[in-house]
């Protein structure tokens, strides 16, 4: 049983050193990198004109840049058209930070990856924790029935502090069982009979 403990232990600390460590090399990354191309990018939206239908342009330039006649190839007009043709078209300058963007995605996997690590411990530690004391409880109150009692001093304590554990974990699964109920209630209250509890 220790040995499961340990082995559980030692799973989520290096699950959570390795995501610590990834979220830090990414963070160093990213910071030493200059900005990308990609963070920023002239938009221009033109409407249909003439013969030509309406299209959309994007091009990675400088914000002072960001107008029809460097963002717009191949021009699809020739001559005096050129000037019609970009009065027509919206353009805009838009930037992001793709680091952010990758800070928020790595928060949110190391969030998703320590709920995933604590659904598991729970699917696996919470049966064995229920088997051991309850198992435990059992026999202690068959071994109080009897009247067979051990001959070492410390067993008292021993025992004192399993019945303790137990009662603990028995609160713990009375008021549990005590919300299912109430969520059952509410369940059956708004679904069957359309009534809100207050």
């Amino acid at each position: 049983m220790a040995a499961l403990w340990g082995g559980l232990f030692r799973l989520g600390s290096m699950l959570s050193l390795s995501c610590l460590a990834l979220s830090v090399l990414l963070l160093v990354q990213l910071s030493d990198a200059a900005k990308n191309f990609e963070d920023v990018r002239c938009k221009c939206i033109c409407p249909p004109y003439k013969d030509n239908s309406g299209h959309i342009y994007n091009k990675n330039i400088s914000q002072k840049d960001c107008d029809c006649l460097h963002v717009v190839d191949p021009m699809p007009v020739l001559g005096p058209d050129v000037e019609a043709y970009c009065l027509r078209c919206e353009c805009k300058y838009e930037e992001r930070s793709s680091v952010t963007i990758k800070v928020t995605i790595i928060i949110y996997l190391s969030i998703l990856g320590l709920l995933l690590l604590y659904m598991v411990y729970l699917t696996l530690v919470e049966p064995i924790l229920k088997r051991r004391l309850f198992g435990h409880s059992q026999l202690i109150q068959s071994d109080d029935d009897v009247g067979d009692h051990q001959p070492f001093a410390n067993a008292h304590d021993v025992l004192a502090r399993s019945r303790s554990r137990a009662n603990v974990l028995n609160k713990v699964e009375y008021a549990q069982q005590r919300w299912k109920l109430q969520v059952q209630e509410q369940r059956k209250s708004v679904f069957d009979r359309h009534v809100v509890l207050s």
